[in-house]
């Protein structure tokens, strides 16, 4: 069938076997082969109905169980060793407006370093970001950046779906949603925040300006004897940003922050600049590890 049909579309992933290969062929069925070393190219179930490639489609492999997740239309479907399934979508639950767990068909699926992308491939499933409602988080999951508590950070003007994957890659555009993990981030970000980190940050943009205001916010960091530690959330803060802008705008905070304190060690701030050289070299589309800091 393979050396008829042609091979439209493969996917290499990996389990417990070793590394695995799922091929698409012109039939529209799926073979797929667990360990290329030891070569058993299993043929899966045909999908009913399916007369031109699915949207979009996935390999998941868990404890020992390998299945193919695709797309066709507005069904989602799962194929496993003997059976096609349409899956009851959670998803569509979420677009309803309840709360949806992060698995399909009762299965649970993988996430990588506890992050989820967030993709706008052609599954049409509207999402209601407003309402935090991503992966099963509510508006009162603090550690959520960007959704919940009446604002979003993500930079997204719309979301089409969301779903838990390996690397946030697909045939369109991908960005990816992570619990904010530094407690430093949350105190400068949050909205209406008094923490002496977001008031430094505020006061190295004022001095920019050429304001008094930054006099102002510096001394009330200063009357509460907090600038060193003004200067330390911002450092820490600006590791966990994944936007050059923006770890060069808490650097720049922490910078003005050190004019004005007597013998501030600068390993940490030496440190996090040379951190941040490694980790944007390595996230550049070139090279393409999304590493985080915490995995760094």
């Amino acid at each position: 069938e393979v050396l008829q049909n042609r091979v439209l579309e493969a996917k290499v992933f990996h389990t417990e076997y070793g590394t695995g290969v799922a091929i698409l062929t012109g039939a529209h069925r799926f073979s797929l082969t667990t360990n290329i070393d030891d070569l058993k190219l299993r043929r899966m179930p045909e999908v009913p109905g399916l007369q031109k490639p699915p949207s979009c489609w996935a390999v998941l492999s868990q404890d020992r169980v390998t299945i193919i997740l695709l797309a066709a239309g507005q069904d989602l479907y799962l194929l496993d060793n003997t059976s096609c399934s349409v899956v009851v979508s959670e998803l569509r639950r979420a677009s309803a407006g309840q709360s949806a767990p992060p698995t399909l068909a009762g299965r649970s699926l993988p996430s990588p370093a506890g992050c989820s992308p967030a993709s706008s491939a052609a599954w049409q499933v509207p999402l209601a970001l407003s309402r935090g409602q991503i992966d099963g988080a509510g508006t009162d999951s603090p550690g959520l950046q960007g959704c919940g508590r009446g604002r979003c950070r993500s930079g997204l003007q719309r979301v089409q779906v969301t779903f838990l994957g390996w690397d946030g890659l697909s045939r369109g555009f991908g960005l990816f949603f992570c619990p904010v993990s530094a407690e430093a981030s949350q105190e400068i970000f949050k909205i209406a925040s008094m923490a002496p980190g977001a008031l430094l940050l505020e006061a190295q943009k004022e001095y920019e300006k050429e304001s008094q205001k930054a006099d102002e916010y510096l001394r009330e960091i200063k009357d509460q004897k907090l600038l060193a530690e003004a200067v330390s959330q911002c450092i820490e803060a600006a590791g966990y940003e994944h936007e050059p802008d923006t770890q060069k705008s808490l650097l720049r905070a922490a910078s003005f922050g050190k004019c004005f304190i007597d013998k501030f060690p600068p390993e940490s701030f030496v440190r996090m600049c040379q951190d941040l050289r490694v980790l944007n070299a390595i996230r550049d589309y070139q090279i393409g590890i999304p590493l985080t800091f915490t995995q760094y």
